[in-house]
Protein backbone atom coordinates (compact mmCIF):
# COMPACT_ATOMS: atom_id res chain seq x y z
CA UNK A 1 0.00 0.00 0.00
CA UNK A 2 1.36 3.41 -0.89
CA UNK A 3 2.29 6.05 1.62
CA UNK A 4 3.23 9.70 1.62
CA UNK A 5 6.63 10.52 3.02
CA UNK A 6 6.12 13.90 4.58
CA UNK A 7 9.19 16.05 4.40
CA UNK A 8 10.10 18.48 7.12
CA UNK A 9 9.27 21.96 5.96
CA UNK A 10 10.99 25.10 7.12
CA UNK A 11 8.00 25.99 9.23
CA UNK A 12 5.78 23.98 11.50
CA UNK A 13 2.71 22.41 10.00
CA UNK A 14 -0.39 24.25 11.15
CA UNK A 15 -3.37 22.25 12.36
CA UNK A 16 -5.76 25.22 11.98
CA UNK A 17 -6.74 24.46 8.37
CA UNK A 18 -7.53 20.73 8.74
CA UNK A 19 -9.32 21.14 12.08
CA UNK A 20 -11.55 24.05 11.00
CA UNK A 21 -12.26 22.48 7.61
CA UNK A 22 -12.99 19.14 9.25
CA UNK A 23 -15.38 20.75 11.76
CA UNK A 24 -17.49 22.30 8.97
CA UNK A 25 -17.35 19.05 7.02
CA UNK A 26 -18.52 17.18 10.14
CA UNK A 27 -21.50 19.53 10.56
CA UNK A 28 -22.62 18.74 7.02
CA UNK A 29 -21.77 15.03 7.21
CA UNK A 30 -23.53 14.52 10.56
CA UNK A 31 -26.73 16.07 9.27
CA UNK A 32 -26.50 14.25 5.93
CA UNK A 33 -25.96 10.79 7.45
CA UNK A 34 -29.21 10.90 9.41
CA UNK A 35 -31.08 12.98 6.84
CA UNK A 36 -30.70 10.48 3.98
CA UNK A 37 -32.67 7.54 5.50
CA UNK A 38 -35.29 9.89 6.96
CA UNK A 39 -35.88 11.83 3.72
CA UNK A 40 -36.44 8.81 1.47
CA UNK A 41 -40.23 9.08 1.69
CA UNK A 42 -40.18 12.77 0.68
CA UNK A 43 -38.35 11.87 -2.53
CA UNK A 44 -40.74 8.92 -3.05
CA UNK A 45 -37.99 6.35 -2.58
CA UNK A 46 -38.48 3.00 -0.84
CA UNK A 47 -37.41 2.91 2.81
CA UNK A 48 -35.72 -0.46 2.16
CA UNK A 49 -33.08 1.53 0.26
CA UNK A 50 -31.61 2.81 3.56
CA UNK A 51 -29.28 -0.13 4.40
CA UNK A 52 -28.11 -0.32 0.77
CA UNK A 53 -27.26 3.38 0.80
CA UNK A 54 -25.28 2.91 4.00
CA UNK A 55 -23.38 -0.10 2.68
CA UNK A 56 -22.57 1.36 -0.74
CA UNK A 57 -21.27 4.54 0.93
CA UNK A 58 -18.82 2.47 2.96
CA UNK A 59 -18.01 0.39 -0.12
CA UNK A 60 -16.89 3.63 -1.77
CA UNK A 61 -14.90 4.38 1.37
CA UNK A 62 -13.36 0.91 1.12
CA UNK A 63 -12.29 1.30 -2.51
CA UNK A 64 -11.18 4.90 -2.03
CA UNK A 65 -8.88 4.33 0.94
CA UNK A 66 -5.99 2.71 -1.01
CA UNK A 67 -6.12 5.32 -3.80
CA UNK A 68 -5.78 8.53 -1.82
CA UNK A 69 -2.02 8.63 -1.17
CA UNK A 70 -1.00 9.03 -4.81
CA UNK A 71 -3.53 11.85 -5.30
CA UNK A 72 -2.27 13.73 -2.25
CA UNK A 73 1.34 13.28 -3.38
CA UNK A 74 0.62 14.78 -6.79
CA UNK A 75 -1.41 17.82 -5.79
CA UNK A 76 -0.66 18.31 -2.09
CA UNK A 77 -2.77 18.16 1.05
CA UNK A 78 -4.56 21.48 0.63
CA UNK A 79 -5.67 20.98 -2.97
CA UNK A 80 -6.60 17.37 -2.27
CA UNK A 81 -8.76 18.47 0.66
CA UNK A 82 -10.59 20.97 -1.55
CA UNK A 83 -10.96 18.40 -4.34
CA UNK A 84 -12.56 15.75 -2.13
CA UNK A 85 -14.92 18.23 -0.48
CA UNK A 86 -16.13 19.40 -3.89
CA UNK A 87 -16.65 15.82 -5.09
CA UNK A 88 -18.81 15.24 -2.02
CA UNK A 89 -20.70 18.48 -2.72
CA UNK A 90 -21.40 17.39 -6.31
CA UNK A 91 -22.74 14.03 -5.08
CA UNK A 92 -25.31 15.87 -2.92
CA UNK A 93 -26.33 18.06 -5.88
CA UNK A 94 -26.85 14.94 -8.02
CA UNK A 95 -29.17 13.42 -5.40
CA UNK A 96 -31.42 16.49 -5.45
CA UNK A 97 -31.47 16.84 -9.23
CA UNK A 98 -32.15 13.15 -9.93
CA UNK A 99 -34.14 11.61 -7.02
CA UNK A 100 -33.94 8.07 -8.37
CA UNK A 101 -32.68 4.97 -6.58
CA UNK A 102 -29.82 4.33 -9.01
CA UNK A 103 -28.61 7.93 -8.77
CA UNK A 104 -28.70 7.94 -4.98
CA UNK A 105 -26.75 4.68 -4.85
CA UNK A 106 -24.18 6.03 -7.32
CA UNK A 107 -23.93 9.34 -5.46
CA UNK A 108 -23.40 7.66 -2.11
CA UNK A 109 -20.69 5.44 -3.61
CA UNK A 110 -18.88 8.52 -4.95
CA UNK A 111 -19.44 10.26 -1.61
CA UNK A 112 -17.75 7.34 0.17
CA UNK A 113 -14.68 7.72 -2.04
CA UNK A 114 -14.59 11.46 -1.34
CA UNK A 115 -14.98 11.03 2.42
CA UNK A 116 -12.11 8.51 2.41
CA UNK A 117 -10.01 11.27 0.84
CA UNK A 118 -11.03 13.79 3.48
CA UNK A 119 -10.16 11.38 6.31
CA UNK A 120 -6.76 10.34 4.93
CA UNK A 121 -5.75 13.93 4.11
CA UNK A 122 -6.66 15.21 7.57
CA UNK A 123 -5.21 12.22 9.43
CA UNK A 124 -1.90 12.39 7.55
CA UNK A 125 -1.77 16.15 8.16
CA UNK A 126 -2.27 15.76 11.91
CA UNK A 127 -0.07 12.68 12.36
CA UNK A 128 3.02 14.77 11.58
CA UNK A 129 4.16 14.75 15.21
CA UNK A 130 7.35 13.52 16.83
CA UNK A 131 6.04 11.63 19.87
CA UNK A 132 3.21 9.28 20.76
CA UNK A 133 1.77 11.86 23.16
CA UNK A 134 1.66 14.52 20.45
CA UNK A 135 0.01 12.12 18.05
CA UNK A 136 -2.51 11.10 20.69
CA UNK A 137 -3.34 14.75 21.40
CA UNK A 138 -3.73 15.55 17.71
CA UNK A 139 -5.86 12.45 17.12
CA UNK A 140 -7.97 13.49 20.12
CA UNK A 141 -8.41 16.96 18.62
CA UNK A 142 -9.24 15.38 15.26
CA UNK A 143 -11.88 13.10 16.78
CA UNK A 144 -13.31 15.89 18.95
CA UNK A 145 -13.71 18.18 15.94
CA UNK A 146 -15.19 15.36 13.87
CA UNK A 147 -17.65 14.11 16.47
CA UNK A 148 -18.47 17.54 17.89
CA UNK A 149 -19.41 18.82 14.45
CA UNK A 150 -21.33 15.62 13.71
CA UNK A 151 -23.28 15.91 16.99
CA UNK A 152 -24.32 19.50 16.27
CA UNK A 153 -25.22 18.46 12.72
CA UNK A 154 -27.58 15.82 14.12
CA UNK A 155 -29.53 18.53 15.96
CA UNK A 156 -30.42 20.10 12.62
CA UNK A 157 -32.87 17.22 12.11
CA UNK A 158 -35.16 18.76 14.74
CA UNK A 159 -34.67 22.39 13.68
CA UNK A 160 -34.49 22.14 9.88
CA UNK A 161 -36.47 18.92 9.43
CA UNK A 162 -36.04 16.09 6.97
CA UNK A 163 -38.40 17.14 4.18
CA UNK A 164 -37.98 19.54 1.31
CA UNK A 165 -34.80 20.74 -0.35
CA UNK A 166 -33.72 23.21 2.35
CA UNK A 167 -31.82 20.61 4.43
CA UNK A 168 -29.76 19.58 1.41
CA UNK A 169 -29.08 23.22 0.48
CA UNK A 170 -27.77 23.86 4.00
CA UNK A 171 -25.48 20.82 3.71
CA UNK A 172 -24.16 22.08 0.38
CA UNK A 173 -23.41 25.48 1.92
CA UNK A 174 -21.49 23.89 4.81
CA UNK A 175 -19.41 21.76 2.43
CA UNK A 176 -18.57 24.82 0.36
CA UNK A 177 -17.55 26.71 3.52
CA UNK A 178 -15.32 23.80 4.61
CA UNK A 179 -13.08 24.49 1.60
CA UNK A 180 -12.46 28.13 2.57
CA UNK A 181 -9.71 27.59 5.21
CA UNK A 182 -7.63 25.57 2.73
CA UNK A 183 -8.24 28.21 0.03
CA UNK A 184 -7.40 31.22 2.20
CA UNK A 185 -4.58 29.94 4.44
CA UNK A 186 -1.43 28.96 2.57
CA UNK A 187 1.12 28.79 5.38
CA UNK A 188 1.77 25.78 7.56
CA UNK A 189 0.81 23.11 5.04
CA UNK A 190 2.73 19.81 4.91
CA UNK A 191 4.88 19.13 1.89
CA UNK A 192 4.67 15.76 0.15
CA UNK A 193 7.80 14.17 -1.28
CA UNK A 194 8.59 10.66 -2.47
CA UNK A 195 6.24 7.78 -1.77
CA UNK A 196 7.04 4.79 0.39
CA UNK A 197 5.09 1.64 0.94
CA UNK A 198 4.75 -0.79 3.79
CA UNK A 199 6.19 -4.11 2.69
CA UNK A 200 4.17 -7.30 2.98
CA UNK A 201 6.37 -8.43 5.86
CA UNK A 202 5.75 -5.11 7.63
CA UNK A 203 2.01 -5.45 7.06
CA UNK A 204 2.13 -8.77 8.90
CA UNK A 205 3.65 -7.03 11.91
CA UNK A 206 0.78 -4.55 12.22
CA UNK A 207 -1.15 -5.21 15.40
CA UNK A 208 -3.97 -7.67 14.78
CA UNK A 209 -5.86 -6.06 17.65
CA UNK A 210 -5.55 -2.68 15.91
CA UNK A 211 -7.00 -4.10 12.70
CA UNK A 212 -9.78 -5.80 14.68
CA UNK A 213 -10.53 -2.55 16.54
CA UNK A 214 -11.03 -0.67 13.27
CA UNK A 215 -13.04 -3.54 11.79
CA UNK A 216 -15.41 -3.66 14.79
CA UNK A 217 -15.65 0.14 14.75
CA UNK A 218 -17.04 -0.23 11.24
CA UNK A 219 -19.37 -3.06 12.33
CA UNK A 220 -20.82 -0.65 14.90
CA UNK A 221 -20.78 2.75 13.21
CA UNK A 222 -22.13 1.60 9.84
CA UNK A 223 -25.49 0.50 11.35
CA UNK A 224 -25.47 3.38 13.88
CA UNK A 225 -25.27 5.94 11.08
CA UNK A 226 -27.36 4.09 8.50
CA UNK A 227 -30.04 2.24 10.49
CA UNK A 228 -30.31 3.64 14.00
CA UNK A 229 -32.17 6.86 13.02
CA UNK A 230 -34.98 4.76 11.52
CA UNK A 231 -34.93 2.38 14.51
CA UNK A 232 -35.24 5.26 16.99
CA UNK A 233 -37.95 6.93 14.94
CA UNK A 234 -40.11 3.91 14.13
CA UNK A 235 -39.31 0.94 16.37
CA UNK A 236 -38.74 2.96 19.53
CA UNK A 237 -41.54 5.41 18.67
CA UNK A 238 -39.37 8.47 19.36
CA UNK A 239 -39.86 10.33 16.12
CA UNK A 240 -39.72 13.78 17.71
CA UNK A 241 -36.53 12.99 19.63
CA UNK A 242 -34.58 11.21 16.86
CA UNK A 243 -32.24 14.12 16.20
CA UNK A 244 -31.63 14.67 19.91
CA UNK A 245 -30.78 11.03 20.63
CA UNK A 246 -28.52 10.77 17.57
CA UNK A 247 -26.79 13.93 18.76
CA UNK A 248 -26.30 12.35 22.19
CA UNK A 249 -24.54 9.40 20.54
CA UNK A 250 -22.12 11.68 18.72
CA UNK A 251 -21.73 13.86 21.81
CA UNK A 252 -20.69 10.79 23.77
CA UNK A 253 -18.09 10.07 21.09
CA UNK A 254 -16.78 13.62 21.35
CA UNK A 255 -16.67 13.74 25.15
CA UNK A 256 -14.69 10.49 25.44
CA UNK A 257 -11.86 11.69 23.17
CA UNK A 258 -9.89 13.61 25.87
CA UNK A 259 -10.03 10.48 28.04
CA UNK A 260 -8.83 8.34 25.14
CA UNK A 261 -5.99 10.80 24.44
CA UNK A 262 -4.92 10.67 28.08
CA UNK A 263 -5.15 6.90 28.57
CA UNK A 264 -3.91 5.73 25.17
CA UNK A 265 -0.16 6.36 25.76
CA UNK A 266 -0.37 5.22 29.40
CA UNK A 267 -2.23 1.89 29.47
CA UNK A 268 -2.39 -1.27 27.37
CA UNK A 269 -4.49 -0.40 24.35
CA UNK A 270 -5.86 -3.96 24.00
CA UNK A 271 -7.27 -3.73 27.51
CA UNK A 272 -8.60 -0.24 26.90
CA UNK A 273 -10.56 -1.40 23.83
CA UNK A 274 -11.86 -4.44 25.77
CA UNK A 275 -13.13 -2.17 28.57
CA UNK A 276 -14.93 0.14 26.15
CA UNK A 277 -16.55 -2.87 24.45
CA UNK A 278 -17.74 -4.15 27.84
CA UNK A 279 -19.19 -0.72 28.66
CA UNK A 280 -20.82 -0.71 25.23
CA UNK A 281 -22.67 -3.90 26.14
CA UNK A 282 -23.98 -2.15 29.26
CA UNK A 283 -25.11 0.77 27.09
CA UNK A 284 -27.20 -1.58 24.93
CA UNK A 285 -28.95 -2.88 28.05
CA UNK A 286 -29.85 0.69 29.07
CA UNK A 287 -31.39 1.29 25.64
CA UNK A 288 -33.91 -1.51 26.24
CA UNK A 289 -35.37 0.45 29.18
CA UNK A 290 -38.20 2.96 28.80
CA UNK A 291 -36.96 5.65 31.15
CA UNK A 292 -35.85 8.85 29.42
CA UNK A 293 -32.88 9.02 31.81
CA UNK A 294 -31.79 5.45 30.98
CA UNK A 295 -32.17 6.13 27.27
CA UNK A 296 -30.15 9.35 27.46
CA UNK A 297 -27.33 7.74 29.43
CA UNK A 298 -27.45 4.69 27.15
CA UNK A 299 -27.12 6.74 23.96
CA UNK A 300 -24.23 8.81 25.37
CA UNK A 301 -22.44 5.67 26.56
CA UNK A 302 -23.08 3.92 23.24
CA UNK A 303 -21.46 6.81 21.38
CA UNK A 304 -18.52 6.98 23.78
CA UNK A 305 -17.77 3.26 23.41
CA UNK A 306 -18.36 2.98 19.65
CA UNK A 307 -16.33 6.07 18.78
CA UNK A 308 -13.45 5.28 21.17
CA UNK A 309 -12.33 2.16 19.29
CA UNK A 310 -11.00 3.77 16.09
CA UNK A 311 -8.57 6.31 17.63
CA UNK A 312 -7.24 3.70 20.07
CA UNK A 313 -6.75 1.19 17.25
CA UNK A 314 -5.01 3.61 14.90
CA UNK A 315 -2.74 4.76 17.73
CA UNK A 316 -1.90 1.11 18.47
CA UNK A 317 -1.09 0.49 14.80
CA UNK A 318 1.27 3.49 14.62
CA UNK A 319 3.14 2.86 17.88
CA UNK A 320 6.21 1.16 16.40
CA UNK A 321 6.19 2.51 12.86
CA UNK A 322 8.58 5.11 11.39
CA UNK A 323 7.05 8.44 10.43
CA UNK A 324 7.37 7.73 6.71
CA UNK A 325 4.88 4.84 7.04
CA UNK A 326 2.22 6.58 9.12
CA UNK A 327 -0.19 7.23 6.29
CA UNK A 328 0.07 3.67 4.98
CA UNK A 329 -0.88 2.47 8.45
CA UNK A 330 -3.74 4.99 8.55
CA UNK A 331 -4.93 3.76 5.15
CA UNK A 332 -4.78 0.15 6.33
CA UNK A 333 -6.85 1.06 9.39
CA UNK A 334 -9.34 3.00 7.26
CA UNK A 335 -9.53 -0.01 4.93
CA UNK A 336 -10.36 -2.28 7.89
CA UNK A 337 -12.95 0.21 9.14
CA UNK A 338 -14.50 0.38 5.68
CA UNK A 339 -14.80 -3.41 5.39
CA UNK A 340 -16.66 -3.47 8.71
CA UNK A 341 -18.87 -0.58 7.66
CA UNK A 342 -19.87 -2.33 4.43
CA UNK A 343 -20.66 -5.63 6.14
CA UNK A 344 -22.23 -4.20 9.32
CA UNK A 345 -25.52 -2.82 7.93
CA UNK A 346 -26.07 -5.94 5.82
CA UNK A 347 -25.56 -8.26 8.80
CA UNK A 348 -27.68 -6.03 11.06
CA UNK A 349 -30.65 -6.49 8.69
CA UNK A 350 -30.72 -10.20 9.53
CA UNK A 351 -31.57 -9.26 13.14
CA UNK A 352 -34.51 -7.03 12.22
CA UNK A 353 -37.14 -9.77 12.68
CA UNK A 354 -36.19 -10.13 16.34
CA UNK A 355 -37.37 -7.85 19.10
CA UNK A 356 -34.75 -5.12 19.64
CA UNK A 357 -32.97 -6.65 16.62
CA UNK A 358 -30.58 -3.78 15.92
CA UNK A 359 -29.71 -3.47 19.61
CA UNK A 360 -29.02 -7.21 19.79
CA UNK A 361 -26.64 -6.91 16.85
CA UNK A 362 -24.76 -4.00 18.44
CA UNK A 363 -24.63 -5.76 21.81
CA UNK A 364 -23.30 -8.97 20.27
CA UNK A 365 -20.58 -7.04 18.42
CA UNK A 366 -19.48 -5.35 21.64
CA UNK A 367 -19.59 -8.51 23.75
CA UNK A 368 -17.73 -10.82 21.34
CA UNK A 369 -15.00 -8.22 20.79
CA UNK A 370 -14.61 -7.69 24.53
CA UNK A 371 -14.30 -11.43 25.13
CA UNK A 372 -11.70 -11.83 22.36
CA UNK A 373 -9.55 -8.86 23.40
CA UNK A 374 -9.82 -9.73 27.07
CA UNK A 375 -8.83 -13.33 26.41
CA UNK A 376 -5.92 -12.27 24.21
CA UNK A 377 -4.73 -9.87 26.89
CA UNK A 378 -4.81 -12.59 29.53
CA UNK A 379 -2.85 -14.98 27.31
CA UNK A 380 -0.20 -12.37 26.47
CA UNK A 381 0.28 -11.22 30.08
CA UNK A 382 0.20 -14.67 31.69
CA UNK A 383 3.63 -15.43 33.20
CA UNK A 384 5.42 -18.18 31.34
CA UNK A 385 6.83 -21.13 33.29
CA UNK A 386 10.55 -21.46 32.84
CA UNK A 387 12.03 -24.89 32.27
CA UNK A 388 13.87 -26.32 35.30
Amino acid sequence: MENIALSQSTHKTSIFVPVVGLSLFALASGYLMSLIPLSLTFFELNASLAPLLASIFYFGLLLGAPCIASIVTRIGHSKAFILFLNILLCSVVAMILVPQSWMWLLSRFIAGFAVAGVFVVVESWLLMADTQKQRAKRLGLYMTALYGGTAIGQLAIDYLGTTGHLPYLVIMGLLAAASLPALLVKRGQPQASEQHSISLSALKTLSKSAILGCLVSGFLLGPIYGLLPIYVSQDMGLDQQTGLFMALIIMGGMLVQPLVSYLSPRVLKNGLMAIFCLLGTAAIFLLTQHSIVSLSIGFILLGACAFALYPIAISLACDNLPSNQMVSAAQMMLLSYSVGSVIGPLVAISFEQMEHGLLLYLGASFMLTSIYLGGKLLVNTRPRLSAP
